[in-house]
């Protein structure tokens, strides 16, 4: 049995051409254990067929995200909202966005995103829900963004201080950020709640044409004893359905 649980964005699923009921009956039957990020329409069609929904994004923005405090109201009330609906179907995180710099330095955003978290901090733990402040890269897709280095995050989550305030640590966009993946992960774990892959350089497929040895990252992360979900977000160069399967052997450890 796998110890990784693999999980598809509903982007790579829906690119497969095949109608929802089919695709997702065809990814439980490839062995995925979860597709995220899809709209609430097909939910009960995961569910159905065996599988969970291991993320949804919390709150709108990546880019005008939780580092300003004029968005705090906002974001609290789309995450509370967010919060009760992903307890009720058995969601376990949601996504949360620092946003961009917009200025402010490295010791500002961090204060001001732990301050927002914080408003709702207790409600995720009541409710068993984790807040997965994205990890992106500022280099190559997000210019700006201001999570892009793992103890940028790691330092938020602490100042938080709560169960439910954790990491999604994207691996394509770190790799670009700061590579050393497996000592970062081994060492942040308690910190992260969910993973994203895809192929550095383009965020295409998990082949031998990209850098990251995926194999021996998922084999360090499963030896950590992390018992989350590791989601596919890429982009197939050729055949969806061959990508998916490709990603799915790759990570199968």
């Amino acid at each position: 049995m796998a110890r990784i649980k693999q999980s598809l964005t509903w982007g790579m699923v829906n690119r497969t051409g095949l109608e929802p009921a089919d695709a997702i009956k065809k990814m439980a039957e490839i062995g995925y254990a979860s597709i995220e990020m899809l709209p609430q329409e097909h939910w009960d069609l995961v569910h159905e067929n065996g599988m969970e929904i291991a993320i949804i994004v919390g709150h709108a923005s990546l880019k005008d995200g939780l580092n300003k405090r004029e968005n705090h109201d906002r974001i609290e009330d789309e995450l509370i909202k967010n919060i009760d609906l992903a307890a009720q179907n058995r969601i376990p995180s949601l996504i949360c966005f620092s946003g961009n710099r917009h200025g402010a330095s490295d010791e500002e955003g961090i204060e001001v995103c732990a301050e927002g978290l914080v408003r709702v901090a207790k409600a995720a733990e009541q409710k068993g829900v984790n807040l997965c402040t994205e990890l992106l890269n500022s280099k190559v897709n997000h210019p700006a963004y201001q999570c892009d280095f793992t103890p940028w995050g790691v330092e938020v989550c602490k100042r938080v201080n709560s169960s439910a305030v954790k990491l999604l640590y994207d691996i394509y966009h770190m790799q670009i950020m700061e590579g050393d993946l497996i000592r970062t992960i081994t060492d942040n774990m308690e910190y992260m709640a969910h993973f994203h892959t895809a192929g550095n350089p383009g965020r295409h497929n998990l082949d031998d044409e990209q850098e990251i040895y995926y194999p021996a990252v998922m084999r360090a992360i499963a030896e950590t004893g992390y018992d989350g979900y590791v989601g596919h977000e890429l982009s197939a160069k050729g055949d969806p359905m061959e990508a998916i399967i490709e990603a799915y052997n790759a990570c199968n450890v």
